[in-house]
């Protein structure tokens, strides 16, 4: 696949308890874009936030280790696939019941290669 010029980035805010068929949200989402086709998928665990379900700060300090640390799932596609993975996004958030957030913001693809 080549990727270049214009795109999307797709940023998906949960919790990392956050569960969607007996799986973490995170992982369903990875997944579901791998089977879109989609170019790719990073899953980032943060160490500290909070957010509208709860004002309480998640923390990874080792004297108060938290259950549920925040989560994003950045994807980067072309605007037609971000839209079409969205839909599938949204609909596993509304199954779930979970909170978060979603945003999308231009990206300018420099560079997309596996490597070899």
């Amino acid at each position: 696949m080549k990727l270049s010029g214009e795109g999307k980035l797709l940023r998906i805010f949960l919790g990392e308890r956050d569960k969607f068929e007996h799986k973490p949200l995170y992982e369903a989402i990875v997944l579901k874009a791998r089977e879109m086709g989609l170019a790719g998928a990073t899953v980032l665990r943060g160490v500290e936030g909070f957010g509208a379900a709860s004002r309480m700060i998640h923390t990874a300090k080792v004297l108060r280790l938290s259950e549920d640390l925040p989560i994003v799932v950045e994807i980067v596609d072309t605007d037609e696939r971000i839209q079409t993975l969205l839909t599938e996004v949204d609909a596993m958030f509304e199954s779930v019941g979970c909170g978060g957030m979603i945003t999308v913001e231009k990206a300018h693809i420099i560079k997309y290669t596996s490597g070899k």
